[in-house]
């Protein structure tokens, strides 16, 4: 009898001696704080899709030093108030060693800034705002800043199209697609090529007609479009029906399948920079793009390639550390780790650099990679030669 009650106990003293929890002990938080729902979702959940296959595929593989990754998820809704409180939760409530995003630009100028605060590493993969890493020495993205990708595009089209003028239309109440118009400003006054009229709409809005009604009038070669993916779609749509023929020129908000799903073939003649392309067919591109649409069903977009690179980037600074379980001290060791940290991932090879100095503060770590020209053929984007 006093056996059976010794093997009955034995694994409540095994849990009490650290030995029955060790596996659970060892577990790495790691927290994402993902548009999930609302408007931004067409990114987010893409985003979370990432970090999940990146994360199955490293704790398959044993983890990092023993220990697995596990992932903390939370819905940011695309909202600033949000993402702030979602920052909150998975910092001080969940102790995450890390938190991954937020989806938008706007959302992390005002969740960001928490983690700095907290010194603890906030790693965005979407945001390509101007300024965001500018917030601190804690922000870091693998996310390729509009400055670098869209001069390369505009050149790339000018010369595809043998443009001579163009117009505007961008979103003015959103950190990205209003930093991106910034960019393709100065972007288009160094490339002289002349602006025929700059049209503006706000966040939401469906009905284009009176700002396409100007850009008609002003007759342009083509188009440019600093927007996120639905209003795009919406506002090439409306563009055709118009009768206007003017190909488009857009930032990496337009690189999603969401933009076929809703103007179809009219969405064609698109060019669009881009870190990241299902036509780049290395190695690591190839099998990411198989274990994707293995696991999801469905085809990867680039938010969901600069995820998976993201953790993997992260798994790589794990192996340079040695976790100690005081979580302060293992923020900062990460976060030590992480500028060192060069992979060839499916977005191809990366590094880290080092933002541009701001008088007065300590800055974080910006995207130091090539921009993709792709352009828009049959429903999809193709590499552009």
């Amino acid at each position: 009898m006093q056996f059976k009650t010794l093997l009955k106990t034995l694994p409540l003293l095994m849990l009490a001696a650290g030995l029955g929890s060790a596996a659970h002990a060892a577990d790495v938080k790691l927290g994402l704080a993902a548009a999930l729902t609302g408007p931004a979702a067409k990114y987010g959940v893409a985003i979370k899709n990432g970090f999940t296959l990146a994360a199955d595929e490293v704790n398959a593989a044993g983890g990092v030093n023993g220990n697995k990754l596990q992932l903390i998820i939370e819905d940011e809704q695309g909202k600033k108030e949000e993402a702030i409180n979602v920052f909150k939760k998975l910092i001080f409530k969940d102790k995450a060693l890390l938190v991954f995003g937020p989806t938008l630009s706007n959302s992390a100028f005002a969740a960001d800034p928490i983690a700095n605060a907290a010194k603890v590493v906030a790693f965005g993969t979407s945001n390509t705002a101007d300024g965001i890493t500018a917030m601190g020495p804690f922000t870091f993205r693998n996310s390729v800043m509009e400055a670098d990708v869209l001069p390369v595009t505009t050149r790339a089209a000018v010369k595809h199209f043998g443009i001579k003028k163009v117009a505007i239309i961008y979103g003015n109440d959103d950190a990205f697609t209003k930093s991106g118009y910034d960019v393709f400003k100065g972007t288009l006054a160094d490339q002289k090529i002349p602006v025929t009229t700059t049209e503006a709409y706000a966040k939401g809005d469906v009905d284009f007609k009176a700002q396409l009604t100007k850009i008609k009038a002003s007759n342009p070669d083509a188009i440019v479009c600093s927007c996120l993916t639905e209003e795009a779609a919406n506002i090439i749509l409306q563009t055709r029906a118009l009768g206007m023929k003017q190909p488009f020129i857009g930032g990496n908000g337009l690189n999603s399948p969401k933009l076929f799903d809703i103007a179809k073939g009219a969405g064609d003649d698109t060019i669009m920079g881009s870190p990241w392309s299902p036509e780049n067919l290395t190695p690591a591109n190839k099998a990411f793009i198989a274990a994707y649409k293995a696991k999801f069903g469905s085809d990867p977009d680039q938010f969901a390639a600069q995820a998976y690179d993201a953790l993997h980037v992260v798994a790589d600074a794990l192996k340079k550390i040695k976790l100690s379980g005081a979580i302060d001290k293992d923020r900062i060791a990460l976060q030590q780790a992480l500028p060192s940290v060069t992979i060839e991932g499916a977005t191809g090879k990366f590094a880290f650099r080092k933002a541009p100095a701001v008088t007065g503060k300590e800055v974080g770590y910006d995207a130091q990679q090539e921009a993709i020209v792709n352009i828009a053929k049959g429903g999809k984007f193709i590499l552009l030669k």
